[in-house]
């Protein structure tokens, strides 16, 4: 499961309002907003997995090892040159 500091921090690197993502999500805009709160509110696993899956769908890419957590933007080869 991805962390609320991951989630904004994707929100980011993309650019995106909390709009734009609970748009991307098919989410409403309080249940992104429990999604990104670090105060630990119940969110269910449904909502979570459609924030992540729109973030991946985007490019994002997240990172959970057991000394890092955070999140990296994969952009295309084309974009890179």
């Amino acid at each position: 499961m991805i962390t609320a500091h991951q989630t904004r921090a994707a929100r980011a690197l993309l650019g995106w309002t909390q709009e734009t993502l609970a748009d991307r999500a098919a989410v409403s805009l309080t249940a992104l907003k429990r999604v990104e709160s670090v105060n630990g509110e119940r969110v269910f696993e449904s909502t979570a997995d459609r924030v992540r899956r729109a973030l991946e769908a985007a490019g994002i890419v997240f990172i959970n090892s057991d000394r890092h957590i955070g999140v990296m933007l994969d952009v295309p080869n084309t974009v890179r040159r």
